[in-house]
């Protein structure tokens, strides 16, 4: 096949290919850039071509191979999208009932009253017939109990974060060391 011959073919079948892959479900975007690629792999190897009337055929077989080793080699995976409402359960409430459960009496009407059902401190002071400062002790000694049954470490009365912090860090490496 000449060089003209070929031109010629190019004009008559490119848009062909490209109804051809689109039939296929391709987008016509994409149909086209595959035909495009098709036709020049066919005038790479415009010598393995043996009948020159089957021009046609043959770029559409090309370009059906490309676009099926395209689709090979793209992921199967998808990026779900984003949900645009959050989920009606509230997953935390159940981590901390759970909690609860372990924990005193006192503590547990304590913490439930104040972080589950949103009172004040003054509201439970009242409620109880405990004093705000009494109230406030609670919520601090059930909030670590409930920290250390989590594995928490809380630094000790008079003691820093930072010397806590500290101390845990010293901990860490001494046990890397040995």
């Amino acid at each position: 096949m000449t060089t003209e011959d070929f031109g010629k073919a190019y004009q008559r079948g490119y848009n062909l290919t490209v109804r051809f892959l689109v039939s296929r479900g391709l987008p016509y975007d994409t149909a086209q850039e595959t035909a495009q690629a098709a036709w020049v792999k066919g005038w790479e190897r415009i010598g393995q071509l043996r009948d020159q009337s089957m021009v046609l055929t043959w770029m559409n077989s090309i370009a059906l191979n490309i676009h099926r080793s395209y689709v090979r080699r793209e992921p199967l995976f998808q990026v779900l999208p984003e949900l645009s409402t959050p989920p009606k359960v509230n997953l935390a409430a159940i981590d901390v009932r759970r909690i609860l459960k372990t924990c005193k009496h006192n503590d547990r009407i304590v913490l439930q009253r104040h972080y589950l059902e949103g009172f004040k401190v003054q509201e439970i002071a009242e409620e109880q017939g405990w004093t705000e400062t009494a109230v406030r002790i609670r919520l601090l000694r059930a909030r670590r109990t409930v920290g250390k049954r989590l594995g928490r470490k809380f630094p000790e009365p008079g003691q820093s974060r930072k010397a806590l912090l500290t101390a845990q860090t010293g901990e860490a490496v001494q046990g890397i060391a040995a």
